[in-house]
């Protein structure tokens, strides 16, 4: 199965066009207030009327009617948890929404993997980032060796300082589970504001 390829932080209607003609399969929005990303309402008109790709939405320790109700209003099909979410947060989630549920882990050598077991059936993926003392990417690759680890047969979103460079290196770890890209912070302009040529180099690789 091909890699599928998430870019995340979108902010701007014209910049969110030129990336999601990239045929990219989803497009992240975060709504955590403290990040640079934060989308705000300003572009939700915009964002809402986006029938593809996948719309993901971005959300730390939010309520789980607030999220409802963020999940209608920007219509998103895939909700987000980057925060201290529980297992039983997730599966409460699950039961009343109908979207994708993805759930985010920073990792690190100290990561203790068994706590991901309760989160089976909870979430549809897990999204693996580079440990953080912050919630939020930190544009830093952990160590992929780590992944060896990983025992479930959840699919996951690989995260945490993919860029241009190291792609070739994720493509290449033939994991079944792994399901898709997370590309972010290595690909901008500046916060927010993807770069198209460096997109377009990078998903044309992916796609090879």
């Amino acid at each position: 199965m091909a890699i599928k390829i998430k870019v995340c932080g979108m902010k701007y209607p014209d910049n969110i066009a030129a990336v999601t003609s990239l045929g990219i399969d989803y497009v992240g929005f975060i709504f955590y207030d403290q990040s640079k990303r934060y989308v705000g309402n300003e572009n939700k008109q915009y964002i809402e009327s986006l029938d593809s790709p996948t719309k993901v939405g971005v959300f730390v320790n939010t309520s789980i009617p607030e999220i409802l109700v963020k999940t209608e209003e920007f219509r998103l099909n895939a909700i987000q948890l980057h925060g201290n979410e529980s297992a039983d947060f997730c599966h409460k989630l699950k039961q009343q929404s109908s979207a994708i549920i993805i759930k985010a882990f920073g990792i690190d050598i100290n990561f203790d993997w068994g706590q991901l077991d309760p989160y089976v059936g909870g979430v549809d993926y897990f999204l693996f980032d580079t440990k953080s003392s912050s919630y939020g990417g930190t544009g830093i690759q952990f160590d992929w060796s780590l992944l060896d680890r990983y025992t479930l047969n959840t699919p996951y979103f690989l995260s945490g300082g993919v860029d241009a460079k190291n792609i070739k290196t994720a493509l290449e770890k033939k994991d079944p589970r792994l399901y898709a890209l997370d590309l972010n912070s290595k690909f901008e302009v500046e916060p927010g504001l993807k770069d198209i040529n460096l997109l377009t180099h990078s998903i044309n690789s992916i796609k090879k």
